[in-house]
């Protein structure tokens, strides 16, 4: 025999007894395994609303938040997000092979994958793909699942404007990767880019952050700096939404028409830092060259916003060409310094100002009031950072801008208008929550009080005080506003 082969053991020996006693604990291991996970994924069925062809309920399985029409996913997404879960069922300790053994589980319980894919995961270099995205996935065998699931995290912010050939791909990648991360949050994809926020533990969004850099599809494009980080973690989301649209920032504008390719010139924040201060000393001389422009919505500015800025009173990031449009004297002959959370509104919106050939110049903040902040803390920004996540805003100074929508304390912590047709945010300081006002207006709580009571069988649309009284889209008729503003 050659060195380390060991020769078949006889029948009824001791050590075959053993080798037995071993198999026979690893089969009742593995029906113990595929006990415990169809379980799980057993008590996750909900029925579906409308009856299947045979008549009866068709079913369908609800998952963090998430719903699932097939068996495959259900069963990809319980090995990849709650292998802990299951094991810990089993009383085992040993998590090393836990994510492989149930991702084989799954594997196992679907049917056959189709010839050339791997568990479900997307295709590298597969016919019918581009060769420029590639499916990799980071190595995670080292790790445990307490490593990838700690709440004690961040959540990462970036975007990228690429030429993507095959965004469904990018988008199946991009999907594949968080769940193998266990990462929420939301990922945009077209095919002019993407753009995300994600949560998860720092060793989780470190290894993303590494793949990201390591797609070719991004090499000498995205680069560290390009991800904005904010104490966090995956509790931030509700759940992981990965999608494919027209636009990576909904502007509203077909991105053939206005490229990012035509943006603003970009300013780093020590630039742009340089630039605000310039322009507030030249503001308090009556001197009007320049307009600092706020591209977010009104509940972000009104939180948290540069001193002496133009801030639109828009809802949405798509009525902001619009409010060009209506506005176009105002940016007559202007120096325009922009910026938004991230940068990345700032880049399409920068090229839409420019389509109209008015202003003189048109500059942007690289990276948006994230970065700053990072360099400035108590700079020319004053209150918090809104941001698109269950923690609603971020700080670096003690400022509070805002005030309770009821009493007027000052106050700037959102939360979800109390009444259920509406989507608004409200800022309702404890001692006004503990008297009931817990609705944006008395509109919605005059319904929310129906719904509540059982008053009105009918449904209710989200239409109160905030919205009628708010104009879509703005005039802004006073031309010395930015130098009145400059003084706050």
């Amino acid at each position: 025999m050659a060195p380390g082969e060991v020769s078949p053991t006889a029948p009824g020996s001791p050590q075959g007894s053993a080798a037995a006693e071993t198999v026979s604990v690893r089969k009742r291991r593995v029906s113990a395994q595929r006990k415990a996970f169809s379980l799980f994924v057993k008590a996750k069925e909900v029925p579906a609303a409308a009856p299947g062809p045979g008549g009866a309920g068709c079913v369908r399985w609800r998952c963090c938040r998430q719903s699932f029409q097939e068996l495959a996913g259900i069963h990809r997404h319980v090995a990849l997000q709650h292998g802990g879960d299951i094991w810990r069922q089993l009383g085992t300790t040993d998590t090393g092979l836990q994510e492989e053994q149930l991702a084989k589980q799954a594997a196992d319980e679907e049917s056959p994958a189709a010839p050339g894919s791997k568990g479900g995961e997307p295709h590298d270099g597969q016919a019918g793909g581009t060769p420029e995205i590639s499916g990799t996935l980071p190595d995670t065998s080292q790790l445990s699942y307490e490593d990838l699931t700690s709440k004690k995290g961040e959540v990462l912010l970036y975007y990228c404007y690429c030429e993507v050939k095959d965004p469904v791909k990018l988008c199946d990648w991009q999907k594949a990767l968080c769940q193998h991360l266990h990462l929420t949050g939301k990922v945009r994809v077209a095919s002019e880019g993407i753009n995300g926020t994600v949560g998860g533990s720092k060793i989780a969004t470190n290894l993303y952050i590494e793949t990201m850099l390591s797609q070719p599809l991004f090499k000498d494009i995205l680069c560290r700096e390009d991800f904005k980080s904010s104490a966090g973690g995956a509790h931030c989301f509700p759940d992981l939404r990965v999608g494919v649209f027209k636009e990576i920032v909904p502007m509203g504008i077909d991105p053939k028409i206005v490229s990012y390719k035509e943006t603003g010139i970009h300013l780093s924040p020590q630039e742009f830092h340089r630039e605000v201060e310039q322009y507030l000393s030249q503001a308090s001389q009556g001197q009007g060259d320049t307009i600092l422009l706020d591209c977010r919505n009104f509940y972000e500015s009104k939180i948290g916003h540069f001193q002496g800025c133009l801030a639109p009173d828009i809802r949405k990031f798509s009525y902001f060409p619009s409010y060009v449009d209506e506005n176009l004297e105002l940016f007559k002959d202007k120096r325009v310094l922009m910026y938004c959370t991230g940068g990345i509104r700032c880049e399409r919106g920068s090229a839409y100002l420019r389509s109209k050939a008015v202003c003189r110049e048109v500059y942007q903040l690289k990276g948006g009031i994230h970065k700053y902040l990072e360099d400035f803390p108590d700079g020319f920004y004053r209150g918090k950072l809104f941001v698109f996540d269950d923690r609603y805003a971020i700080c670096s100074n003690e400022d509070v801008i805002s005030a309770c929508r009821y009493c007027g304390t000052l106050w700037d912590q959102y939360k979800l208008c109390s009444s259920q047709h509406c989507r608004q945010l409200v800022l309702t300081c404890p001692n006004c929550c503990n008297k009931g006002l817990t609705a944006c207006c008395p509109v919605c709580q005059e319904k929310e009080l129906q719904v509540t009571s059982g008053a009105s069988g009918e449904s209710v649309k989200e239409e109160c005080e905030c919205t009628r009284q708010r104009q879509r889209v703005p005039i802004e008729h006073v031309s010395q506003r930015t130098l009145n503003t400059g003084k706050d």
